[in-house]
């Protein structure tokens, strides 16, 4: 077998202009590489081989690119760029915010940095050893600390403002490194000795979003644009295809391309005349882009075929029994420091070692505190399964997270509620995209698309489509759906 190196270049932010990443392919393209994949971090990764090496080497120094072969000392920043007006809620947190934050390091962090919109779930917040968190107060940003190697995080005492996260993350990265402080209130005090920035005091505490992953695959609408979402079953990009999508960026003045943490890519920004130009160059490629939802929602680590193969087998056993898996992610961990985002956590772990050597495996099961990835509590399901066992069990989870999730919506919270004995009645069908499970309610029409509030179903246009993800309306599926109502409003 040829030896070949693993060799990352990080994209901070998760953020690529298409010139710099068509530079990068180009010397991977040179250096013989014909496929690239994107990392957890948001960083680009490929595999070089030892003789092709020296060719990408000179490539990238003579860019100015920095990489690293084999190694991770210097983490990519995170953020949640990549979700910014098609994802997102927040109020304050927008496109120049983010880039902002970014400009305020001037240096390459060694400890895992994340930049997150507390409004949103499609990014972690916790994934890193600092993760600064928007707060409802504008340009001030919640702080919550792990140190390396840890699973505990604490907030910081102060909310901090917008241009103070560069300098401030440099100062606590030495201070943290260097051995010095070995806990919260001696890292707060070394670093309030060396460093003045403006802040707020962290009054409240953050409150973790609720979970819900989008759908982020394919041609979807956004104000009056479209954004483009590419997934690759294998994590595999063509480099044809990847320079294909560069130049059509640069055609059409589209300035970024993101990379999200679901080892996948968002083009944002297209516009309505270029959507063929986008379309031809999928077809020309092969690029699939309407995979099942349940197989977006999976989390590995990078480099690893063995989690990348139990995934795959995984989801042909729930497609095979057709299993509910909306409003969970999972995360395979076959490495024991390493970290992987999900509400369901699959932790494989020898069972009987000899030195160095693994001599059979067996996998555990958790599962995060509300089912919510974000959560840094994990409570274990089932333990030291064999893998023909693994995913009845991970059914048997599923199941028991969809009678949770039931429970908590029929359930009745408030006093007045009480005392009105409320009654379910249904209502009118409702139809709903099986893609993404956007719905169409004749209640309430569509503003997106001009339908007034009333419109059947049947009387929409034959060109009416998925107001999220474009879908033809014959797509669409009738369902019943239960609303709440006082007796006195029953029929």
């Amino acid at each position: 077998m040829r030896d070949y190196y693993n060799v990352k270049v990080n994209l901070p932010g998760g953020i690529a202009s298409p010139g710099y990443l068509k530079d990068i392919l180009t010397a991977a393209w040179n250096a013989n590489v014909r496929k690239v994949r994107f990392g957890s971090r948001q960083q680009l990764l490929m595999s070089v081989f030892y003789e092709d090496m020296r060719f990408l080497e000179k490539d990238l120094k003579k860019g100015g690119i920095f990489y690293e072969m084999n190694t991770d000392r210097q983490p990519n920043i995170v953020s949640s760029y990549c979700g910014e007006e098609v994802f997102r809620t927040g109020q304050w947190l927008n496109a120049n915010e983010y880039h902002s934050v970014l400009d305020t390091f001037d240096y390459d962090p060694a400890l895992k940095i994340n930049i997150s919109d507390s409004n949103q779930s499609f990014t972690p917040f916790f994934t890193g050893n600092l993760n600064f968190i928007s707060s409802p107060e504008p340009h001030f940003w919640y702080l919550y600390v792990r140190n390396k190697q840890t699973n505990t995080v604490y907030k910081w005492n102060d909310l901090v403002y917008t241009n103070e996260i560069g300098r401030l993350a440099k100062v606590m990265e030495n201070c943290m490194l260097s051995g010095d402080c070995c806990g919260e209130e001696s890292l707060y005090e070394a670093v309030q000795k060396k460093i003045r920035y403006v802040s707020q005091p962290a009054s409240q505490d953050l409150e973790l979003p609720s979970f819900t992953l989008p759908y982020y695959e394919g041609f979807n609408r956004y104000e009056s644009r479209t954004w483009l979402g590419l997934y690759r079953r294998d994590e595999q990009f063509p480099i044809e295809f990847l320079l294909d999508a560069c130049a059509l960026c640069l055609k059409t003045r589209i300035g970024e391309i993101c990379i999200t943490p679901w080892k996948s890519l968002v083009i944002k920004g297209i516009e309505d005349q270029y959507r063929t130009d986008w379309s031809n160059i999928l077809g020309k490629h092969n690029i699939n882009v309407r995979h099942a939802a349940n197989e977006l929602a999976w989390q590995t680590e990078d480099h690893n075929e063995d989690g990348a193969s139990l995934k795959n087998d995984l989801i042909h056993y729930f497609d095979k029994h057709d299993m509910r898996t909306f409003g969970l992610c999972f995360g395979i961990q076959t490495k024991v420091k390493s970290e992987v985002f999900g509400s369901v956590l699959i932790k494989k772990r020898p069972l009987l070692q000899i030195g160095q050597l693994a001599m059979f495996h067996v996998y555990d099961i958790y599962y995060t505190e509300n089912f919510n990835p974000n959560s840094r509590t994990q409570l274990l399901f089932e333990k030291g399964l064999y893998k023909i066992h693994l995913a009845a069990q991970l059914e048997k989870l599923c199941r028991r997270f969809n009678n949770q999730r039931s429970r908590e919506n029929f359930k009745v919270t408030t006093p007045e509620a009480d005392e009105a004995k409320m009654t379910l009645k249904i209502v009118e069908l409702i139809y709903q995209c099986p893609d993404c499970l956007t719905v169409y309610d004749p209640e309430y029409g569509d503003t997106t698309q001009n339908i007034a509030p009333g419109t059947p179903f049947d009387e929409l246009p034959e060109t009416y489509c998925c107001a999220t993800c474009d879908a033809s309306k014959s797509e669409m599926i009738v369902t019943e759906m239960n609303k709440i109502a006082l007796p006195d409003q029953a029929a």
